[in-house]
């Protein structure tokens, strides 16, 4: 009997030791790598979302969102402008650092590495739905397939409430890629909503019910019940994009996903307006953005100033993957981790934006060259050549008989950087009895521009050339051009003239001089793709 207790005594010791260590084990270990919902959608200003102020529209999974999370009132994306705001996104560079990818629909570079691949190569799944990078050629850049990851676009709609919503379900499309990923492993999906981007069903916001009369209308577009009702399609739209959303909240809910997913809520530019997307003033780059999920305050606001280059940095440090080198992105996951109440490092003094080419909009396909600088109160923008039209020349007259070569876009009403839109015909329209809307919206540009944002969130007052604001003119000016230098912007250094050279793969107008599509403009720079 005795000899049995001392058998079974190192027996048990050694199941007590073992045990232990594997309750141990089990207290030690890593929690898992949070997945990432990105969704993006098309054209869409701040404050344009409940959570930031629009009461007269309905965003309850945006919102839902921001109140388990953080709510950027500061954000602004890189350019004005699709394709270059998403690869400035993808890579965490400014669009005078991505070569053809810092101008509309031409060619996103291999030689730029991007976060989703980082992620990729660190062990997630990737995947889209809607529009990713783009417009432009990817594939004839040498990439194996769109720099956001592979598609899920299969999956469509029969029939839409309205013509101007895209027939591809988002939601639907999502499952399918939860479906197919393997568990257990960590996913990145992209869902990149068609929605708010013109075209709009005329009209379609007063069917669906919405009032007019709750319509905010900024202060750079008139008063006037067209522009009204223009807005209430845009609203319509933004309100699609979060029903997607909130459908694939509750997909990852009933998959026990939600609270180890990381969701971000952003918009690559702003509203399709006359003197918003496609310009540099607040309504075109200043954008929402939301972001909530393991390691992120609940229920917070954030004035900083940060950019949508940086997110890739942040989202390759929250997930543990390897870094972007030499990106101009920074991390902004310390004002996602730290309560307001502890106090929150700075940020960002200011972010810089630009644009280049939007359509081809110009005699020799030219765009339109600008950088900009805002701070929490100012808006300084320069424009490099104030000769040109910023929205595009106006109308080319030609013969009443006058018949489109076949593959050129429509030359009619001019001033191809603004949409087709209600709102922009009726400022067209009525030029005369509206000079300032007008101006504001077409015409053509001092070199330097600077406004008092908090006072003049319409950008319609300049003060450029104001005695009390010179010193803060120069003072931005500078810090501007030190950081384009740094960055090695061509417009500082003297070879501005290579972004006139890169080619445009999207429809092309008759404007005199250069006009081929998907070619290189062999007057401006060097071509790197022709072969």
């Amino acid at each position: 009997m005795i000899q049995s207790i001392r058998c079974t005594i190192p027996i048990t010791l050694f199941l007590l030791t073992i045990l232990g260590f594997s309750c141990q084990s089990a207290v030690e270990e890593e929690p898992p790598r949070p997945n990432i919902l990105f969704a993006i959608s098309d054209d869409q200003s701040y404050p344009s979302a409940g959570i930031y102020g629009a009461k007269e529209l309905q965003t309850p999974a945006t919102d839902g969102v921001a109140k388990r999370g953080v709510r950027f009132t500061n954000a602004f994306c890189a350019a004005p402008q699709c394709s270059p705001s998403r690869a400035a996104i993808l890579t965490g560079l400014n669009i005078w650092q991505l070569e053809e990818a810092g101008t509309h629909s031409s060619y996103f570079p291999r030689k730029f590495p991007v976060f989703t691949q980082q992620l990729k190569q660190s062990g997630y799944q990737l995947g889209y739905t809607g529009k990713p990078w783009g417009p432009g050629n990817w594939k004839d850049a040498g990439w194996p397939e769109n720099p956001v990851g592979p598609a899920f676009n299969e999956i469509t709609y029969d029939s839409v409430p309205f013509t101007g919503i895209n027939k591809r379900n988002y939601a639907a499309n999502f499952e399918a890629f939860l479906s197919q990923r393997q568990k257990g492993e960590p996913f990145f999906f992209w869902y990149g909503c068609h929605e708010p981007h013109r075209v709009f069903e005329a009209g379609s916001g007063r069917k669906a019910g919405k009032n007019m009369a709750n319509t905010v209308v900024p202060q750079f577009l008139p008063e006037d019940s067209v522009i009204r009702d223009d807005i209430l399609d845009y609203n319509l739209e933004i309100e699609w994009f979060d029903q997607h959303l909130g459908k694939m909240l509750s997909l990852l809910e009933e998959e026990g996903e939600l609270e180890n997913t990381i969701v971000i809520i952003t918009s690559d530019n702003g509203m399709a307006f006359p003197s918003a997307k496609a310009n540099l003033y607040e309504y075109g780059t200043h954008i929402p953005l939301i972001m909530a999920g393991p390691g992120i305050v609940q229920n917070e606001a954030r004035e900083q100033v940060v950019s949508l280059i940086d997110l890739a940095p942040t989202l390759l440090e929250m997930t543990e993957a390897a870094p972007l080198p030499n990106i101009s992105g920074r991390s902004i996951t310390s004002l996602l981790s730290l309560p307001s109440s502890e106090g929150l490092p700075p940020h960002r003094e200011f972010v810089l934006t630009g644009r280049e080419r939007h359509t081809h909009a110009r005699p020799n396909n030219f765009g339109y060259p600008a950088r900009a600088i805002r701070t929490a109160d100012f808006l300084y923008i320069h424009n490099f050549d104030s000769t040109r039209w910023p929205a595009g020349d106006p109308e080319v007259q030609f013969p009443a008989d006058h018949v489109a070569p076949k593959g050129f876009k429509s030359m009619a009403g001019g001033f191809h950087d603004i949409d087709p839109a209600p709102s922009k015909t009726f400022i067209l329209n009525h030029r005369e009895d509206l000079p300032l809307f007008y101006a504001l919206a077409v015409a053509k540009r001092p070199q330097e521009q600077l406004y008092q944002i908090k006072d003049d969130p319409a950008c319609i007052e300049n003060l450029a050339d104001k005695p009390a604001f010179l010193a803060i003119k120069e003072e931005l000016k500078t810090q501007l051009f030190e950081r384009l230098q740094e960055q090695g912007d061509p417009r500082v250094l003297g070879t501005g003239d290579i972004f006139e050279s890169y080619p445009r793969f999207a429809g092309m107008r008759e404007f005199d001089g250069f006009k081929e599509r998907g070619k290189y403009n062999p007057k401006y720079g060097k071509a790197k793709l022709q072969d």
